[in-house]
Order: structure tokens, then C-alpha cells, then sequence
């Protein structure tokens, strides 16, 4: 019995590691899609691509899967992809939005709004949330790739053009206008900064408590979405309880 029981433990923590892996892989491919649908499948000429190559690499994503992004990119197989973006509202009403990336609206759709249905929330309609969010550019670096205090990092940003800076125990965090997130990161690696993240993305101008009786619900919201094939991302207008276990 002790044999089966430490097996059993053993291939639980291997399926959850697979399942971690398996989302980082996904994400890295939604970000080498991108990349390369923006900039072209030419990493010497694409800059944003060779930033997520470098992910991939370290995560030790298979070349397969890394092909397979960039084919998706350049329309090899002929599968078209398009990018939407639903707006709903979550248990309590707290505004969500998910951006995806599919080859079958109708079924990005009717998963999404299923999503939404099962966890006490719904599916809006254009506008009804997204005015809550501001795109910014976001442009990361990781304190321990670099040597330069927060002062120092934050004269490098704002001289790279970015608007505002925010540091972490883990990172600094840039932030820019929308259109000049491609400058600011050329700048930093120019400079020699190893860059974590550098994409557009939304940001909540206001948040919402969710009702502490609608936080498992909530949760269970948010994971199904993320866990979706289609989504490539999730934003939240909301925050959990203090007291909170999720």
C-alpha cells in the first residue's frame, strides 16, 4: 500500500508539473503567433520575435511546438487565425475581459460564454467593460538580471522613452503609451537589459471587491478561461478579499 501511496503522490506532482508546463508552453506559443504575425517570422528583422524565441529556449519548449506557432504566423496549413475579445462580468458583477486567438469563432464563443454561465456570471456586449481598462505598453525586467538600483533603472526607462516605472521585490515594471512599447523595449536591449515581458496589454483603471460568498465561484471563472486553448489572455477588473485563501 505505502508503494502504491508514493507512486500515486509521485505521478500526482508529474501530472501537475506537465499541466504547469503544458500552460507556459501554450502561452509562449499565443506570444511567438503574435510576434510573428506583427513582425514577420524572421528573428534577425523581428526583435519582439527573438525576445520570444529566447522564452521558449529557456523553458525548453519542444522545436515542434515552437514551428508550429511560427506556421500558424505565416498561414502554412491554411488554418486562418483571427484575434477577439469578449467583455463580461463576473460573479458580484466585477468586470472581465479575455482576448483569444482562434480559427472558429463560433466555438471560442459559445466555450467562453459557457465559461461565464457556469461560474454565476455573463457575457456582455462591446463597451460594456472595456472602458474600465487602459492599454498601456508593459515592458519587465527581472531584478536579478541586472546590476542597476531602482534609481538607475528608472532614469534608463524614462530616457528609453517609457512614461512610468514601478519596482517589485522581483522586477521593475515599465510602463509606456501603446504606440511606443516597440521603441522603449529596442532602447533597453540596445542598452543591454535582458527583457521578461514586452507587450500591450490592459490594466484595470478601478477595481472591484469580489463578495467574499462569490470567490470560489470567481476563481473557478478565471481558470477555466485561462485553461481555454483559445484564450491567450485574461484581465480583471477586480480583486480578491484580504482574507481570502485563493
Amino acid at each position: 500500500m505505502s508503494g502504491h501511496s508514493k507512486w500515486h503522490n509521485i505521478q500526482g506532482r508529474k501530472n501537475a508539473q506537465d499541466a504547469k508546463r503544458g500552460k507556459i508552453f501554450q502561452k509562449i506559443s499565443r506570444n511567438l503567433y503574435q510576434a510573428a504575425k506583427v513582425g514577420g517570422v524572421d528573428a534577425e528583422s523581428n526583435p519582439q520575435l527573438r525576445l520570444e524565441l529566447e522564452k521558449a529556449r529557456a523553458a525548453n519548449m519542444p522545436k515542434d511546438n515552437v514551428q508550429r506557432a511560427l506556421d500558424k504566423a505565416s498561414g502554412v496549413g491554411g488554418a486562418k487565425f483571427e484575434e477577439v475579445t469578449y467583455e463580461g462580468y463576473g460573479p458580484g458583477g466585477t468586470a472581465v475581459m479575455v482576448s483569444a486567438l482562434t480559427d472558429n469563432k463560433n466555438r471560442t464563443a459559445a466555450a467562453i460564454r459557457s465559461a461565464f454561465t457556469h461560474h454565476g456570471g455573463s457575457l456582455g456586449t462591446n463597451g460594456s467593460v472595456s472602458y474600465m481598462f487602459d492599454r498601456k505598453g508593459f515592458v519587465s525586467v527581472l531584478r536579478d538580471t541586472t546590476t542597476d538600483d531602482e534609481d538607475t533603472m528608472l532614469l534608463s526607462a524614462l530616457d528609453a522613452g517609457a512614461d512610468d516605472m514601478k519596482a517589485t521585490d522581483s522586477e521593475y515594471q515599465i510602463f509606456t503609451a501603446p504606440a511606443s512599447m516597440t521603441a522603449v523595449r529596442d532602447a533597453l536591449q540596445q542598452a543591454g537589459y535582458q527583457l521578461d515581458t514586452a507587450e500591450v496589454r490592459l490594466f484595470p483603471e478601478t477595481t472591484t471587491e469580489v463578495p467574499e460568498d462569490k470567490v470560489d465561484q470567481y476563481s473557478a471563472l478565471i481558470d477555466e478561461l485561462s485553461e481555454d486553448d483559445d484564450v491567450q489572455d485574461v484581465y480583471e477588473a477586480a480583486v480578491l478579499p484580504a482574507n481570502s485563501n485563493n
